[in-house]
């Protein structure tokens, strides 16, 4: 069995913020001993180990990496019931169970990474929790502690770019536009990306075939998300919005051969476009945007287990119902006539008898 002797004594000692002689000025060795160590080529003395583990507050199987296996069981089961309370917007569990995960192994990047979100989800002001905003300052210390901690420590890249984002979002959502920026701007931009380099070229047959959909299905998933927020600001004239709204769409549509119906965007993108539609008094419109929406909410919500998808462009996709990440725990239905359709540009078709029966057919 490999020791992790070394590699976790570099994680630990860097987690304390100590260099490897002020270790090593703790532990009365030489500095090129726990280099040593650090590195791989040798192991401490048997009698130095209780000493380590006690300075950084842990058990010696803990510091060799014993019960390794035992963590990696209890982390995925961790993580597959934070996952399934996530996908029913029960976001005071989600805290729940990660905080339980942390205090058994409070050095596990994974379970930290869970805690940091589910905390930050608990302040998010489009789901349905009414202390949201009181949640926001309540953890926005810890979020932060949580957020450094895993971008100057955590060994795993996407951790500690997802952790790093989700800073940068914190920061952001609670009015220091300064620090957020300092923090995005750590982050690699689209340009430099391994995935918009010749990679592709190290790769051969059905492996260069995967790793070019995956191009493309991320270079789908950034301009969605860029065109969803374009739509959001209302930056443009609601002319140019609604060409905007078309361009989401058609974008979906070419690069999923119009099969992906169950998206949990398309029903709070349609009631948006309808929304446009009624500011303009495109009344007929309006209710062919809201009856696409509701449509796709109806399905969304009686969606399987698992919807799989497939494209000449982005190949095959497996979507699972635990995928879908909610700070609300009621059906899409539900936000859709609770939420959505009581936004101020409805006002003036709200009477009619076609918003009406929408609103009842949602209620079924």
């Amino acid at each position: 069995m490999k020791l992790m002797i070394g590699e976790n004594m570099k994680r630990l000692r860097r987690e304390r913020d100590l260099t490897q002689e002020e270790l090593a000025n703790v532990l009365g060795v030489s500095c090129q001993s726990v280099s040593r160590w650090e590195n791989g080529s040798c192991y401490p003395d048997v009698e130095l180990l209780p000493s380590i583990a006690a300075f950084f507050g842990v058990s010696t199987d803990k510091l060799m990496g014993v019960g390794e296996a035992e963590e990696q069981r209890f982390v995925e089961r961790s993580e597959a019931s934070f996952r399934e309370a996530l996908s029913r917007g029960k976001v005071y569990e989600c805290i729940r169970i990660a905080r339980e995960g942390v205090r058994e192994y409070p050095n596990n990047y994974h379970l930290l990474n869970d805690l940091m979100y589910a905390l930050f989800i608990a302040g998010d002001e489009d789901g349905n929790i009414p202390e949201w905003h009181e949640n926001m300052e309540r953890f926005d210390d810890e979020i932060t502690r949580l957020g450094e901690r895993i971008v100057k420590y955590c060994p795993e890249q996407a951790l500690r770019l997802e952790a790093t984002e989700l800073l940068a979002f914190n920061h952001l959502e609670m009015g220091r536009k300064r620090e957020a920026r300092a923090v995005y701007e750590t982050l690699p931009g689209i340009g430099s990306c391994r995935e918009m380099s010749n990679m592709w070229r190290c790769f051969e047959g059905e492996d260069q075939l995967d790793f070019l959909r995956g191009i493309i299905r991320g270079g789908w998933q950034v301009m969605s998300y860029g065109m969803y927020s374009l739509a959001r600001t209302r930056l443009l004239p609601d002319e140019e919005l609604l060409k905007v709204y078309e361009k989401m769409f058609a974008l979906d549509y070419l690069v999923w051969d119009g099969k992906r119906m169950n998206s949990c965007s398309w029903d709070d993108d349609y009631c948006h476009m309808a929304a446009v539609f009624a500011r303009m008094g495109r009344t007929d419109e309006a209710f062919a945007a809201l009856e696409n929406a509701a449509r796709c909410a109806r399905a969304f919500d009686g969606r399987p287990e698992e919807t799989t998808y497939e494209s000449v462009l982005c190949g095959r996709r497996t979507e699972r119902r635990t995928d879908i990440q909610m700070s609300d725990d009621r059906s899409f239905r539900e936000i859709m006539r609770d939420k959505w359709m009581k936004e101020p540009d409805f006002d003036a078709i709200r009477d009619d008898a076609r918003f009406l029966a929408i609103e009842k057919t949602l209620s079924e």
